[in-house]
């Protein structure tokens, strides 16, 4: 019930304008009213999206984060912050793409509480985020040594790996966050499309292939796991089903230029002329060239 707490609050510091406290719980709850809109019940989670939100979702995420910022500095001037309050302030800033304040206050939040498993989760996120892919992987272990089988952390550290270029150890953690969650009864199907990309990148097509279709039972929804098998596909030749399949994920993310442009080419090897043209010119109109349609490929 975040918008009846944030009048509750806004009506206390109404008479408390000097209330460290309220100004910390209303920037709190102003994060919280970012997460209730993105279908997040509880806790700090769910800040890092694989979804790309709309511009008037993105513009509100923004607003909302800016003003819960301003009430942590506002609060700050009387009192000095806790380590869950630093937590939050730099979770506005994930929301702002300000990955190097964000960076920040999760040190110093971490600091001051070390036994915070999600604040380092967060912190290797933000790293990966920075391509600071060596300091990355210690806050995902620090993260694993507080909370193990952590599939969401195990995930992350395989494509921390991935960035330092340690495919196998990055193929490892994958495969090890796969294993963790094979009993639970909710998966997470990451493991399984960062694995599928991982064979990808190697030219290990099936086993790509095998790895993504377990995604996408997982949640059919993902735009993602749909784009890449779109590319597996396309790789065998298996045209329909890599029309089917970009199909899929365009229609889950419309706004993405790089679907458009592996559609284009997949249309035009099927003598599927006029929609080969409409894809190539929606790619070369997003990416803002006029190249050729020869220079796509999926």
């Amino acid at each position: 019930m975040v918008s009846e707490a944030e009048r509750a609050v806004r009506q206390y510091l109404d008479k408390h304008k000097d209330s460290a406290d309220s100004h910390f719980l209303l920037g709190y709850i102003l994060f919280r009213e970012i997460q209730e809109s993105a279908g997040v019940k509880s806790g700090a989670g769910a800040i890092y999206s694989e979804k790309v939100a709309d511009r008037s979702e993105t513009g509100m995420r923004e607003t909302k984060a800016k003003a819960s910022l301003a009430e942590y500095t506002e609060g700050a001037k009387y009192r000095d912050p806790s380590a869950l309050d630093l937590k939050i302030v730099a979770l506005d800033y994930v929301l702002l793409s300000d990955y190097l304040d964000a960076d920040k206050w999760l040190t110093r939040s971490l600091e001051w509480n070390p036994k915070d498993s999600e604040g380092w989760y967060y912190l290797g996120r933000t790293k990966y985020n920075e391509n600071r892919f060596t300091e990355a992987v210690n806050a995902f272990e620090q993260c694993l040594k507080l909370d193990p089988t952590n599939v969401k952390a195990e995930d992350n550290l395989g494509l921390s790996y991935a960035g330092l270029g340690q495919n196998e150890e990055a193929a490892t953690a994958y495969q090890t966050a796969i294993a963790w969650q094979s009993q639970l009864p909710v998966k997470n199907p990451g493991p399984h499309i960062d694995l599928g990309s991982l064979l990808l990148d190697e030219n290990k097509t099936n086993e790509a292939i095998a790895n993504l279709l377990q995604a996408v039972e997982i949640s059919p929804r993902d735009s993602r796991a749909h784009e890449l098998l779109g590319k597996a596909y396309a790789r065998l030749d298996q045209l329909p089903k890599a029309q089917t399949e970009l199909e899929k994920a365009l229609d889950l993310s419309p706004q993405s230029t790089n679907l458009h442009c592996m559609l284009a080419p997949v249309y035009r090897k099927q003598g599927l002329a006029e929609k080969a043209k409409l894809e190539f010119d929606r790619c070369a109109t997003m990416h803002g060239t006029h190249s050729s349609p020869e220079t796509s490929r999926p």
